[in-house]
């Protein structure tokens, strides 16, 4: 072997010994730079969030004045209705009057506020405003 190509075989050894060099510090450094991923928990969807997939219409304006009217006993319907919807017992959309129908029948006796309104000349009249209206 003639000596220049001894030379240039030592500095590509070289060389390729300091690209190895720098790629394993390189990848030490990545590795602790990334933090460390823990596994993703999948979140427990709210009463509220499984209770909005349910309701319809007028529902939650009955579940709401229920809530106002009997604060210590619609926690524990809540709960009761939650555990059947995951169950699966309940498979439908539940609307305002099957809701009222269903605490009526548990013995939860909810008012709400009802208006009767009148549309007249484009406004709409309550039925106080109207019976003034015709005197």
């Amino acid at each position: 072997m003639h000596a220049s190509n001894v030379t240039t075989m030592s500095s590509d050894n070289e060389l390729e010994r300091l690209k190895r060099k720098k790629l394993q510090e390189l990848q030490r450094r990545m590795f602790q730079t990334q933090p460390q991923q823990t596994p993703t928990t999948i979140k427990e969807p709210t009463n509220t969030e499984i209770l909005n997939k349910y309701f319809i219409d007028r529902a939650w304006e009955v579940w709401n004045s229920a809530r106002e009217q009997y604060p210590t006993v619609i926690p524990q319907v809540e709960q009761a209705l939650i555990k059947t919807i995951k169950e699966g017992k309940i498979i439908a959309k539940i609307d305002g009057a099957s809701l009222i129908n269903f605490l009526r029948e548990i013995g939860v006796n909810v008012r709400l506020n009802t208006q009767i309104r009148f549309a007249e000349h484009g406004e709409l009249k309550t039925l106080q405003q109207k019976l003034k209206s015709e005197k």
